[in-house]
Protein backbone atom coordinates (compact mmCIF):
# COMPACT_ATOMS: atom_id res chain seq x y z
CA UNK A 1 0.00 0.00 0.00
CA UNK A 2 2.77 2.44 0.90
CA UNK A 3 4.68 1.51 -2.25
CA UNK A 4 1.63 2.30 -4.39
CA UNK A 5 1.19 5.65 -2.66
CA UNK A 6 4.86 6.53 -3.21
CA UNK A 7 4.53 5.51 -6.86
CA UNK A 8 1.43 7.69 -7.35
CA UNK A 9 3.07 10.69 -5.70
CA UNK A 10 6.17 10.18 -7.85
CA UNK A 11 4.11 10.01 -11.05
CA UNK A 12 2.15 13.12 -10.06
CA UNK A 13 5.38 15.00 -9.33
CA UNK A 14 6.91 13.90 -12.61
CA UNK A 15 3.76 15.01 -14.45
CA UNK A 16 3.92 18.39 -12.73
CA UNK A 17 7.54 18.92 -13.82
CA UNK A 18 6.73 17.75 -17.34
CA UNK A 19 3.82 20.19 -17.67
CA UNK A 20 6.02 23.00 -16.32
CA UNK A 21 8.76 22.19 -18.83
CA UNK A 22 6.31 22.00 -21.73
CA UNK A 23 4.66 25.28 -20.80
CA UNK A 24 8.08 26.96 -20.52
CA UNK A 25 8.91 25.80 -24.06
CA UNK A 26 5.60 27.21 -25.28
CA UNK A 27 6.15 30.54 -23.51
CA UNK A 28 9.67 30.80 -24.91
CA UNK A 29 8.35 30.15 -28.42
CA UNK A 30 5.84 33.00 -28.07
CA UNK A 31 8.77 35.45 -28.01
CA UNK A 32 9.83 34.31 -31.48
CA UNK A 33 8.21 36.01 -34.43
CA UNK A 34 7.60 33.72 -37.37
CA UNK A 35 9.09 34.52 -40.74
CA UNK A 36 6.81 35.31 -43.65
CA UNK A 37 8.02 32.21 -45.45
CA UNK A 38 6.99 29.93 -42.59
CA UNK A 39 3.59 31.62 -42.39
CA UNK A 40 3.13 31.20 -46.14
CA UNK A 41 4.11 27.52 -46.06
CA UNK A 42 1.80 26.80 -43.12
CA UNK A 43 -1.02 29.05 -44.29
CA UNK A 44 -1.68 31.18 -41.21
CA UNK A 45 -1.07 34.62 -39.78
CA UNK A 46 2.08 35.28 -37.76
CA UNK A 47 0.52 35.64 -34.31
CA UNK A 48 -2.36 33.17 -34.38
CA UNK A 49 -2.12 29.46 -35.00
CA UNK A 50 -5.10 27.18 -34.47
CA UNK A 51 -4.51 24.14 -32.32
CA UNK A 52 -5.99 21.96 -35.07
CA UNK A 53 -2.95 22.69 -37.27
CA UNK A 54 -0.59 20.93 -34.84
CA UNK A 55 -0.62 17.55 -36.62
CA UNK A 56 0.12 19.15 -39.97
CA UNK A 57 2.96 21.16 -38.45
CA UNK A 58 4.48 17.98 -37.00
CA UNK A 59 4.35 16.38 -40.44
CA UNK A 60 6.12 19.39 -41.96
CA UNK A 61 8.72 19.32 -39.17
CA UNK A 62 9.47 15.68 -39.92
CA UNK A 63 10.22 16.60 -43.55
CA UNK A 64 12.90 19.11 -42.60
CA UNK A 65 16.47 18.17 -41.67
CA UNK A 66 17.03 18.17 -37.94
CA UNK A 67 19.71 20.48 -36.56
CA UNK A 68 19.90 18.25 -33.47
CA UNK A 69 18.91 20.80 -30.83
CA UNK A 70 15.11 20.79 -30.80
CA UNK A 71 13.98 17.17 -31.04
CA UNK A 72 13.37 16.92 -27.28
CA UNK A 73 11.28 20.09 -27.35
CA UNK A 74 9.19 18.76 -30.23
CA UNK A 75 8.53 15.47 -28.45
CA UNK A 76 7.68 17.20 -25.17
CA UNK A 77 5.24 19.62 -26.81
CA UNK A 78 3.67 16.77 -28.81
CA UNK A 79 3.11 14.73 -25.64
CA UNK A 80 1.73 17.80 -23.85
CA UNK A 81 -0.62 18.34 -26.81
CA UNK A 82 -1.88 14.75 -26.43
CA UNK A 83 -2.43 15.32 -22.71
CA UNK A 84 -4.43 18.43 -23.55
CA UNK A 85 -6.53 16.45 -26.02
CA UNK A 86 -7.27 13.90 -23.31
CA UNK A 87 -8.18 16.69 -20.87
CA UNK A 88 -10.40 18.28 -23.53
CA UNK A 89 -12.31 15.02 -23.91
CA UNK A 90 -12.75 14.63 -20.14
CA UNK A 91 -13.32 18.24 -19.08
CA UNK A 92 -14.27 20.15 -22.20
CA UNK A 93 -17.96 19.36 -22.21
CA UNK A 94 -18.65 19.83 -18.51
CA UNK A 95 -16.47 22.85 -17.76
CA UNK A 96 -16.61 25.55 -20.46
CA UNK A 97 -13.85 27.64 -18.89
CA UNK A 98 -11.54 24.61 -18.98
CA UNK A 99 -12.35 24.14 -22.67
CA UNK A 100 -11.30 27.73 -23.38
CA UNK A 101 -8.03 27.33 -21.50
CA UNK A 102 -7.31 23.98 -23.14
CA UNK A 103 -7.88 25.44 -26.61
CA UNK A 104 -5.54 28.32 -25.75
CA UNK A 105 -2.85 25.85 -24.68
CA UNK A 106 -3.37 23.78 -27.84
CA UNK A 107 -2.89 26.94 -29.86
CA UNK A 108 0.34 27.58 -27.93
CA UNK A 109 1.54 24.07 -28.79
CA UNK A 110 0.81 24.70 -32.46
CA UNK A 111 2.69 28.01 -32.33
CA UNK A 112 5.67 26.29 -30.69
CA UNK A 113 5.64 23.71 -33.49
CA UNK A 114 5.51 26.52 -36.05
CA UNK A 115 8.55 28.12 -34.43
CA UNK A 116 10.46 24.83 -34.65
CA UNK A 117 9.43 24.53 -38.29
CA UNK A 118 10.63 28.08 -38.92
CA UNK A 119 13.99 27.25 -37.33
CA UNK A 120 14.33 24.11 -39.41
CA UNK A 121 13.50 25.98 -42.61
CA UNK A 122 16.20 28.53 -41.77
CA UNK A 123 18.63 25.69 -41.03
CA UNK A 124 17.81 24.04 -44.36
CA UNK A 125 18.32 27.31 -46.16
CA UNK A 126 21.71 27.85 -44.50
CA UNK A 127 22.76 24.29 -45.41
CA UNK A 128 21.82 24.89 -49.04
CA UNK A 129 23.69 28.19 -49.11
CA UNK A 130 26.73 26.54 -47.57
CA UNK A 131 26.67 23.73 -50.13
CA UNK A 132 26.12 26.16 -53.02
CA UNK A 133 29.13 28.18 -51.85
CA UNK A 134 31.47 25.20 -52.25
Amino acid sequence: MIAALIFLVSVATLLQFFVSYSRSVIVASRRHELSEEACEICGFTAQTVAGDKFGRLLQLISLCPEPGVDSLEVRAVALYFRLLDAARLMLGVGIPSAATWIESERSGCAYAAAVVLDRRIAYSRSMLEHQAGR
